[in-house]
């Protein structure tokens, strides 16, 4: 009895292993079993997985073109303080930033995972599949019946798989067939081209290296800190600044290379522009001028920067020389396209991200884990309901882009349409309101936005005008310094090279500083520098002092650009002289040349005593 229920169970489960057999050759028959497409129909199926590689294909081109992205993320536009935006427009084509900042100065990263780049390829091969263009078999009597697709991708180092679940049913004369799963392999390096562009951006948010080349190309292209003997002052076109420095940006980063990839050494300093580091494939780093950059510079009058002498002011004399010291300080913001290369550069994968130096110095380096920085909290709270209505003098409507400033933060408002706005602002207390627009004088209203209100502001319109200057009644073309200083809008212009000026109506002090050649010699002088210092030993410690002296050495030194006219005139400008004008004439006198450290210094004495004529023709 007992043998016989034992052969009972076996029975039993060798049934269920049957029918567990069954039922998993049943669902996972596809899988297990090789399917054999009928030979006549074969051409439409291999047709169809055609259709699907190239669909994978134009996938991942786009990933690979757009940092790892088909989608685009939300774009975020830029301001006149950070002109990048979220993405870089690239031969026509945007491509998200991995870093950038943002409009109202916030450092954001928007870097893929490998599982965003899965997902984004598999929706796009997802919506074309069903777009397969198999119009020729159609003609040739074959019916073909497409089903939902539902596409899983996985990306490797060295190729992409797509499996695709679709019921594929194909049909001609008496043979027909359904196939239920697809797997197409794609050769590509898109998995290994990934992996070194994270290894590339995870080296420049820990090392900050292309910021610090760019701190190199600052100091050697652009006047930062120095000092030079001459009594006259140095002046620098901050235009020409900026374009020289865009310049040597775009090409020093195209000769940037890394260990690993396609670069020689044939010479010794060309070492400098290797990064030590292997990123297991070619990289290149580009850059264009025509991209959106950014450079500020203080302190500047209007657009030129000046440096002003020591040693030629009244009560100085006792020097005997004079020098310019100077320091100028730079807020310099441009991108860089990264390239990421196979090393049959068949292959591109491309990412941009943006270099951004503070004060001289490179930005504070990001953790190396990309993750996404949020708005500043005054701007994410906007619920105050204020119209902006803006005008120009002539109280007509006037577009601008409007900007609110609140403690540090400046929030992007919008553009007025036929002169107005209405948009929610954060609350504060003796926040700006910031109006711009091009031809008219950047307005500032000081506004609290705690209640729903309106404001007008009115923009002052921008003049482009000649500058004409005369020296004892008659036309000067020489070396001078020409500047209009006014509270709202200070322009500087250094004459003759710079004869345009751009003016809107206010009241300005108006400066002309002429320098003529001079043979003024200042010979070599010795003399002895005494100082008081603590004794040693004892006597230092019960505050006892000794005289030191030392000889003090001035070289001789020749000044061949000395101040010889000029004066000051404060003067309200009307914008009636603007609009019915086309040259400001300025008049000024001449002043002796100097012929020694004293009259030099007693030039600089006449100076603020010498007026101007000023007349708008």
């Amino acid at each position: 009895m007992g043998n016989k229920r034992g052969q009972i169970t076996i029975f039993i489960i060798i049934a269920i292993v049957l029918v567990a057999a069954a039922v998993a050759v049943f669902v996972f028959k596809d899988k297990i079993i090789p399917f054999n497409v009928p030979t006549n129909l074969e051409p439409v199926y291999n047709s169809f997985l055609l259709c699907v590689e190239e669909d994978a294909g134009v996938g991942i081109d786009l990933l690979e073109s757009q940092g790892g992205y088909i989608e685009l993320p939300e774009f975020e536009p830029g301001s006149r303080y950070m002109p990048f935006g979220s993405q870089l427009n690239f031969l026509g084509n945007p491509i998200p930033y991995w870093y950038y900042v943002s409009g109202n100065n916030v450092q954001k990263e928007q870097v893929p995972s490998l599982n965003d780049m899965e997902e984004q390829l598999a929706d796009f091969v997802k919506q074309k599949v069903r777009n397969c263009v198999l119009d020729n078999y159609y003609e040739q009597g074959f019916e073909i019946n497409l089903g939902e697709p539902e596409v899983n991708v996985v990306i490797n180092k060295d190729n992409v798989k797509v499996d695709l679940d679709m019921n594929l049913g194909i049909k001609k004369a008496d043979e027909s067939v359904v196939v239920k799963t697809h797997e197409v392999s794609v050769n590509s390096q898109l998995g290994s081209l990934y992996e070194s562009a994270r290894n590339v951006y995870d080296y420049e948010q820990e090392n900050l290296f292309l910021e610090k080349y760019a701190v190199d190309i600052l100091r050697l292209y652009a006047p930062v800190d120095g000092v030079e003997i001459t009594c006259s002052p140095l002046t620098w076109g901050a235009d020409k600044v900026f374009d020289e420095l865009g310049s040597a940006i775009e090409e020093n980063t195209l000769y940037l290379k890394t260990k690993g990839g396609d670069y020689s050494l044939t010479k010794k300093e060309n070492e400098y522009f290797v990064i030590d580091k292997d990123f297991g494939a070619d990289v290149k780093f580009l850059n264009s001028k025509k991209w959106n950059s950014g450079f500020e510079v203080a302190p500047a009058e209007g657009s030129v920067l000046i440096a002003e002498p020591v040693g030629n002011q009244e009560g100085l004399g006792v020097l005997g020389f004079c020098y310019v010291p100077y320091h100028f300080v730079y807020n310099v913001r441009y991108p860089v396209l990264v390239q990421v290369s196979d090393i049959a550069n068949s292959e591109i994968f491309q990412f941009p991200v943006a270099v951004v130096l503070e004060g001289n110095n490179p930005r504070e380096a990001l953790d190396a884990i990309a993750e996404e920085y949020e708005d500043s909290e005054i701007c994410e709270n906007k619920n105050t309901l204020v119209k902006v209505n803006i005008y120009d003098s002539s109280l007509n409507p006037a577009d601008a882009e409007i900007t609110f400033e609140c403690f540090g933060s400046t929030c992007t408002i919008g553009k007025t349409t036929a002169g107005s706005v209405v948009s929610e602002f954060p609350q504060c207390v003796n926040g700006y309101i910031i109006a711009e627009s091009d031809g008219y004088k950047t307005a500032r209203y000081l506004y609290s936005t705690i209640e729903e209100g309106s404001v007008e502001v009115i923009l002052d319109k921008l003049y482009e005008k000649d500058v004409e200057l005369k020296l004892d009644g008659k036309s000067y073309n020489g070396n001078a310094i020409i500047s209009f200083v006014s509270d709202g809008n200070s322009e500087t212009i250094v004459y003759p090279e710079q004869k345009k000026v751009e003016l809107s109506e206010g009241q300005y002090e108006i400066r002309v500083y002429v320098y003529k050649n001079s043979s003024l010699i200042l010979q070599a002088t010795n003399y002895e520098q005494c100082m008081e210092v603590p004794q040693s030993g004892l006597g230092g410690l019960f505050g006892l002092t000794d005289q030191k002296c030392f000889d003090v050495e001035i070289p001789e030194q020749i000044i061949s650009n000395a101040l010889a006219g000029g004066g000051t005139e404060d003067y309200y400008i009307l914008e009636f002289e603007l609009k019915n004008s086309n040259v400001i004439e300025i008049n000024a006198d001449s002043l002796s040349t100097p012929k020694s450290i004293e009259d030099l210094q007693n030039n600089y004495v006449l100076f603020e005593n010498k007026d101007l004529g000023v007349v708008f023709k």
